[in-house]
C-alpha cells in the first residue's frame, strides 16, 4: 500500500467550515481527506463525508493520535472514538501527531499501540508526525520500518527538512508534507511567481508540484472553491530540473509550526 500523493488538509477549519471546504473537495473530486483528533472537527469532516454517498472505498482517510491518548491504555480507545466522530469502521492512515512531551510515555508503549491497532483493523497503514531522527529510529526499533508508511512534517521552499527526508528515505519510510504553502507566506516569493507566469501556472499550483515531484505527499487545505479546484491542477503540471532547482535553492530553515511544551528538539 502506498500513501495519495494529494488530498486535502483540514487543520484550523471547523464547524460549517470544515463541513463546506470537505463537501466542496469531494464534488470536485478529491479523495483523499486528512484530519487529526486536536483540530476538534472529525464529526463534522465524518458528516461531510457521509452526506458526500460516496463509497469508502474510494476513500483515503487519515486521522493522527494526540499526545494525550499515546499511553498504551489510552491509544485504541481514542481511535475507536475518532472512527465513531468519523462514521467509519477503519482509518487508511492513523499517525502519531506529535511524540510525546518529554518522553513521558516512552516511543515503543505508543508505537506498539499504534501496530497494534493495524493488527485489529481498525487501521490499514500507521505512521508518525514532526519526529526527530532519533524519535523516527526509536520507532523504527520499536515496531520495524516495514510498518511506519509515512513521515508527517512541516516541509515547504523555506524549510526543507533535508536531514529528515534522508534518514526517512533510507529507512523506506515516505514524507508527507504539510503547511506545503508556508501559510501562503512562499507565494509572494518573487521566483516561484516567475516560474508561475512562465508557465502559466499559479503559484500554488507550482509550490504543490515541486513538493509531489520531489516524491512528497501533499494536503493543502482551503475554504473556496476556486482555491481547491485550481490546486487539483498541481498534479498535472510538471517542472524542469532548472526550476526544480531554483526551488531547492530557497531553503532557509525557516520554521512556522514548533508548539512549546510539544514540540521536540529539532534535527
Amino acid at each position: 500500500m502506498s500513501i495519495p500523493a494529494f488530498g486535502l488538509g483540514t487543520f484550523r477549519l471547523q464547524g460549517q467550515v470544515v463541513i463546506d471546504s470537505v463537501s466542496t473537495a469531494l464534488a470536485l473530486g478529491y479523495r483523499v481527506i486528512d484530519t487529526a483528533q486536536i483540530y476538534e472537527n472529525e464529526a463534522e469532516v465524518g458528516e461531510a463525508i457521509v452526506a458526500s454517498a460516496i463509497a469508502r472505498e474510494e476513500l483515503f482517510i487519515t486521522s493522527k493520535i494526540w499526545v494525550a491518548n499515546l499511553a498504551g491504555d489510552r491509544l485504541i480507545d481514542s481511535l475507536k472514538e475518532s472512527l465513531r466522530k468519523l462514521q467509519t469502521d477503519y482509518l487508511d492512515l492513523t499517525l502519531i501527531h506529535w511524540p510525546s512531551p518529554d518522553d513521558q510515555v516512552p516511543v515503543a508503549e505508543f508505537m506498539g499501540a499504534l501496530l497494534e491497532a493495524k493488527r485489529l483493523g481498525l487501521t490499514r497503514q500507521i505512521g508518525v508526525s514532526n519526529f526527530t531522527i532519533d524519535l523516527m529510529k526509536q520507532a523504527v526499533a520499536a515496531i520495524g520500518a516495514e510498518h511506519i508508511a509515512t513521515h508527517q512534517i512541516e516541509l515547504h521552499p523555506y524549510l526543507q527538512n533535508r536531514k529528515i527526508v534522508e534518514f526517512a528515505r533510507s529507512q523506506g519510510i515516505g514524507i508527507t508534507s504539510y503547511m506545503t504553502l508556508a501559510y501562503g507566506e512562499v507565494l509572494k516569493d518573487p521566483l516561484i511567481q516567475q516560474i508561475a507566469e512562465r508557465l502559466h501556472a499559479t503559484p500554488a499550483q507550482v509550490t504543490l508540484a515541486w513538493a509531489m515531484q520531489s516524491g512528497y505527499a501533499v494536503i493543502p487545505s482551503s475554504t473556496r472553491r476556486a482555491n481547491l479546484e485550481s490546486n487539483l491542477k498541481a498534479r498535472k503540471l510538471t517542472l524542469s530540473e532548472a526550476d526544480m532547482a531554483l526551488i531547492a535553492s530557497l531553503d532557509r530553515g525557516h520554521r512556522l509550526t514548533s508548539p512549546k511544551g510539544i514540540a521536540p528538539n529539532w534535527d
